[in-house]
């Protein structure tokens, strides 16, 4: 392992994925794995366990990946940090309420819509496996937001902690700091010790694309 991403998701999350990859901390790890990627069938079943509880091998979860970024890993972020004790941490963060209306207009909406079957069937996109949702309810909504996403106020208070407790637990020496819309490559490149590449940080995902990915209306 190269880079261990700790942030929550929404946080530019795609775009660290194809950047740290780009500066050669690649394969990433991202949701998106789990959803469609080439060795999905090969590491859900260890998210299924995590989520259940069980206790895994990180080195075994992770063996084939060289970073991660994004949910489901950042719900075990302290498991990770301390599996991997030499392995730099980067904590991706976004300015609080802009982060949630992203949230409840992504992933939020997409859990919703699944759950009302209002997901129609797209041959380009495939399905998520069923075993997933369950990953994602358990990890995110039942685990990092207690089942209390709706409440806004008490979620600032989290996410405001959450952030806080990860800069107190990782040495300084240890941990970058990189926020969406704020920094580019050069802080991932410090941290990875290579050059900064001479070209326009990648600029993936953003709320459009997804519900468009999820067959979910455009926001007017």
């Amino acid at each position: 392992m190269k880079v261990i991403g700790v942030g929550f998701g929404r946080t530019g999350t795609m775009s660290l994925k194809a950047a740290l990859e780009r500066l050669g901390a690649g394969p990433c790890f991202h949701m998106i794995d789990l959803i469609m990627g080439e060795r999905k069938e090969r590491d859900l079943p260890y998210w299924v366990r995590i989520a259940a509880g069980e206790p895994v091998d990180w080195h075994e979860v992770f063996d084939g990946w060289e970073a991660t970024v994004d949910w489901p890993g950042a719900s075990r972020w302290r498991e990770m940090c301390d599996a991997f004790p030499d392995v730099p941490v980067l904590l991706n963060v976004r300015e609080f309420d802009g982060w949630y209306r992203s949230v409840e207009n992504t992933i939020l909406a997409a859990k919703l819509a699944a759950r009302a079957g209002e997901i129609p069937p797209d041959a380009n996109r495939p399905e998520p496996d069923p075993a997933l949702w369950g990953v994602i309810e358990q990890l995110i909504w039942q685990g990092d937001f207690q089942g209390r996403f709706e409440d806004k106020a008490w979620v600032r208070e989290l996410y405001d902690a959450r952030i806080a407790e990860i800069k107190a637990t990782i040495a300084p020496d240890r941990l970058t700091v990189w926020e969406v819309g704020v920094d580019g490559w050069e802080p991932l490149a410090a941290m990875l010790g290579v050059e900064v590449p001479d070209e326009p940080f990648p600029r993936l995902h953003d709320t459009a694309e997804f519900r468009s990915e999820f067959g979910l209306p455009a926001l007017a």
